[in-house]
């Protein structure tokens, strides 16, 4: 564990360094607790740094054996070593090759980073800072080399032996043992090199690219799982192709190959040629994983093989460009997703989860730009803000510009950039030369923090048949930055005429409109559109074109209209949603206010769920109302989260009595076939299915038609979801009790499977959650060690269950604090990730506020705290 040092990093301070490394040769000598790791590096010093300059290697804990300078050992007093750093100074003035050895421990390496095993298999992960756990070397995005490794192992023990790049050679070494030589001729940076051995099944399939490259296509995972990977085999066939129709990438090496291990921090990761999964991304068929499982594992399994090109071929120059490879690739699967599904749906599915995820960053402590200018550890900037809304960034760009535009933008990057370790400015100025266009006031979306607020008035003057909007901007403060500038702003609208189309204006005039876009660049604008011969409903930030708060001064009329007939499905989707969540606000706060809006919801969602003109999963998104946290984030301050609980559930009722009869005949029309089929319509028929069986449950209080579903289920989807209503609606009875038990039962032997039942009992809600999350984290299936069993059960908890987590005693705070620092001791990187549960603290009311502080402040306290968790919790509390 890396004991915090207190350094800060900052953008402002970056250099070059002044070595490069232009091949790398690694032999691995393969043992649980004795590995043997043989570095030969040929060093160069770049032509700026001084003659003097010592060379400097990163290290974390490593144990070093001997170091050679071009063939001839090292006495130790010719270098500076600790387990943290190797400093060599002296150095010849030209080329020269420098040898290291080091040991390692896989078998004790439970922070899962570097060079560790999982159920018997050697594995690793480099990025963001783990290579430096397996040798010493410059471990920077910007120092690429071309790497051969050689790895020896018991054929026993391993006999697939991987690395990345391409086969060069393997053979018998006698005494049991053999080896595999693997050349990558692709210069990369530390962070992609992986390394992947032990006892393995395999799927193999073969690819042939547009040029005629035949590609051998191969998924390892553990014995006896081989039947659960033709999904993800099917996906990554279809990211090859799509990628090369979409964006014009090709792959590049003879092979490609992915595997799948059951400890592991991440989803997954990227590295060249060799990309290295949680096996809860790859591992999939109807009995053991739901459909939500089936799309992540096919967007997971397109976002590593894309980062081919945005991430491996073109890597980030330094970390805090993070957001270059990572931004950029979730905008690139998202777009896949959207093309294999539906895209209104898909583009929903990503609102939903920036809202969840990346507005409560925005809004907290933890707020940074997405490209933060400071880091003190970068483990802990893998966050929404980078990812999601380095995506939405990236989708604005081709919003402003039009995607021909876009796509030729693109195309100059890889070939101007191809090879490069890139920053941000380098990204955005293709597309300002494709496109004539100054983006220095869009460049703030990279540069700062905060969620933009945009606030419309409207006006329609009926004689002239003209309607003005006055629009104002506003960014709110954040951590180390009070004062925000203006943003440049791409809001898509309509205006919809009584009859539900839109409605053509004559003339324009104030800020820029183009093609259905009004881009603001100003705080304040004014658009007057002219020629209207009827008000018309304002639809406004279509498709999300913006992440933005919105607030537009319309009538409930106005909003309901559109919440039933606006033509941009998003736009659909955010007028109900809005109008939910503003009813759910009112109601949590006073429970007497039940205003007269709910009947007319439930009305809407009614005509919505039987509306065979729209999709069955669109559908079944309409009717899923905001969850608590949305709520709660929506709210701000002074939450009481058991108010907002209350609250979602009275208008739950409120539309289940409303609906009983036609979401009863719905739920028998949607009953599933006895084929089963992961595709996107079939998933969809499925979702409304099941949200209809929640309200059909609390419209009858009984759990009966929960428990048929339960026992007649033929897929995890309906099995699981039955499972929940009863979990969650009737946890006292008997059906609930025996469907838990039947469950564990079932699947106790899987514990990807398993994972899913400690989810829904850790979401379920009321005061007895956290005696069963206690009694579950006792329980056999349970380890502390392993990062899947921790986020299905505490961090399930953390994060989804707001009355139990926010329990007033604040007991279920003391909870996750306790589990926190206790997978601190193993994986620190994992107790920083569960720790920003307590983010949003400040917004509770105040005893509550005073509970989460006081376990915050008692982590802080904890000796030697790492420096992920540590930095989090100083953050947080900040």
């Amino acid at each position: 564990m890396t004991i915090d040092t207190g350094k800060v990093y900052r953008l402002e301070d970056y250099r070059a360094s002044d070595y490069r490394i232009d091949r790398t040769t690694l032999a691995f000598r393969l043992d649980p607790d004795q590995t043997r790791v043989t570095a030969t590096l040929d060093i160069a010093r770049r032509d700026e740094a001084a003659l003097d300059a010592p060379l400097v290697l990163d290290g974390d804990g490593l144990k070093l054996i001997s170091v050679s300078l071009d063939g001839t050992q090292l006495s130790p007093d010719r270098y500076q070593a600790s387990p943290d750093e190797l400093k060599l100074e002296g150095l010849p003035k030209g080329a020269f090759t420098l040898t290291v050895e080091t040991e390692l421990a896989p078998a004790a390496n439970g922070a899962l980073m570097g060079l560790y095993l999982s159920n018997g298999v050697y594995c690793t992960q480099c990025e963001a800072e783990g290579f430096r756990r397996i040798t010493y070397f410059l471990d920077r995005p910007d120092v690429m080399s071309v790497y051969t490794v050689r790895v020896e192992a018991l054929r026993a023990a391993a006999p697939i032996l991987l690395s990345n790049g391409n086969p060069v050679e393997s053979g018998d070494l006698g005494d049991g043992w053999h080896y595999a030589v693997w050349h990558d001729p692709h210069p990369k940076p530390s962070y992609l090199f992986a390394l992947v051995a032990g006892d393995l099944g395999l799927l193999s399939d073969r690819f042939t690219t547009r040029s005629g490259r035949d590609v051998a296509l191969g998924i390892y995972v553990e014995r006896g799982k081989e039947a659960r990977t033709p999904y993800a085999m099917d996906a990554l066939k279809r990211s090859m192709i799509w990628d090369e129709e979409v964006f014009g990438c090709e792959y590049d090496l003879d092979v490609f190959n992915i595997v799948a291990v059951s400890d592991f921090n991440m989803g997954a990761m990227e590295n060249k040629g060799l990309n290295i999964f949680n096996d809860k991304y790859v591992l999939a068929d109807e009995e053991t994983a739901t459909d939500a499982d089936f799309s992540n594992i096919e967007a997971i399994i397109a976002h590593e093989y894309f980062h081919n090109w945005t991430g491996n071929r073109i890597t980030c120059r330094d970390w805090f460009q993070l957001c270059l490879k990572e931004g950029l690739t979730v905008f690139r699967d998202h777009e896949f997703s959207a093309d294999m599904r539906s895209r209104p749906v898909k583009r929903i599915a990503e609102v939903r989860i920036l809202k969840a995820l990346q507005f409560p960053e925005d809004q907290g402590p933890l707020a940074h730009p997405v490209r933060p200018r400071r880091y003190r550890e970068i483990n802990n900037f893998y966050t929404a803000t980078v990812y999601e809304k380095g995506s939405e960034v990236v989708r604005m760009i081709r919003t402003i510009l039009g995607a021909d535009v876009f796509r030729k933008g693109m195309d100059l990057y890889f070939e101007r950039h191809d090879g490069d370790a890139a920053t941000i400015e380098d990204f955005l100025k293709v597309f300002e030369d494709v496109s004539g266009r100054d983006l220095s006031q869009f460049a703030l979306w990279y540069h700062q923090a905060g969620t933009p607020h945009v606030s419309v008035s409207a006006a329609f003057d009926e004689a002239r048949g003209e309607l003005t909007l006055d629009i104002e901007q506003s960014v709110p403060p954040t951590p180390l930055e009070s004062r925000k500038r203006v943003m440049y702003i791409p809001i898509a609208f309509g205006l919809v005429g009584a009859n539900g189309a839109d409605i053509e204006a004559a003339a324009v005039e104030g800020a820029v409109v183009e093609n259905g876009v009004i881009h603001l660049k100003k705080r304040k604008h004014s658009v007057r559109f002219s020629g209207l011969s009827e008000r018309p409903a304002i639809s406004l930030n279509r498709g999300f074109s913006a992440p933005v708060t919105l607030s537009c001064e319309q009538s409930i009329d106005d909003r309901l209209f559109l919440a039933r007939h606006d033509s941009d499905e998003v736009a659909r989707w955010q007028a109900l949603n809005g109008l939910l969540t503003d009813h759910l606000i009112k109601a949590s706060k006073s429970q007497q206010a039940r205003s007269n809006i709910a009947p007319r919801l439930a009305e809407v969602l009614g005509d919505i769920a039987g509306d065979d003109t729209l999709e069955p999963a669109y559908r079944a998104l309409a009717l899923t109302l905001p969850g608590e946290a949305d709520i709660a984030r929506e709210i701000g301050s002074d939450i009481d989260p058991n108010a907002i609980h209350i609250a979602r559930n009275a208008l739950i009722d409120t539309i289940a009595a409303a609906n009983r009869e036609s979401f009863q005949a719905l739920y028998a029309r949607f009953e599933e076939s006895d084929s089963f089929s992961p595709d996107a319509e079939s998933a969809g028929r499925r979702a409304l299915r099941n949200v209809l069986l929640d309200y059909v449950s609390a419209a009858g209080a009984t759990p009966d038609r929960a428990a048929d579903q339960y026992r007649n289920a033929t897929n995890m989807t309906e099995r699981a979801a039955a499972l929940a209503v009863l979990a969650h609606r009737f946890a006292r009875t008997q059906a609930a009790t025996a469907a838990l038990a039947d469950f564990e039962n079932r699947y106790g032997n899987d514990p990807l499977v398993l994972d899913k039942w400690f989810q829904i009992q850790a979401t379920t809600p009321g005061e007895g959650a956290l005696s069963r999350v206690s009694e579950l984290m006792n329980h056999k299936g349970f380890s502390i060690g392993n990062p899947n069993r921790v986020r299905s059960l505490v961090g399930t908890f953390a994060s989804g269950n707001q009355t139990g987590f926010h329990r007033a005693d604040g007991a279920g705070y003391a909870l996750v604090a306790d589990a926190i620092l206790d997978v601190e001791k193993r994986n620190p990187q994992l107790a920083a990730r569960l720790a920003t549960a307590f983010r949003s603290w400040r917004s509770l009311e105040t005893g509550r506020q005073a509970l989460a502080r006081k376990e915050l402040e008692r982590i802080a306290a904890t000796h030697n705290l790492s420096t992920d968790l540590k930095d989090i919790v100083e953050r947080t509390l900040a």
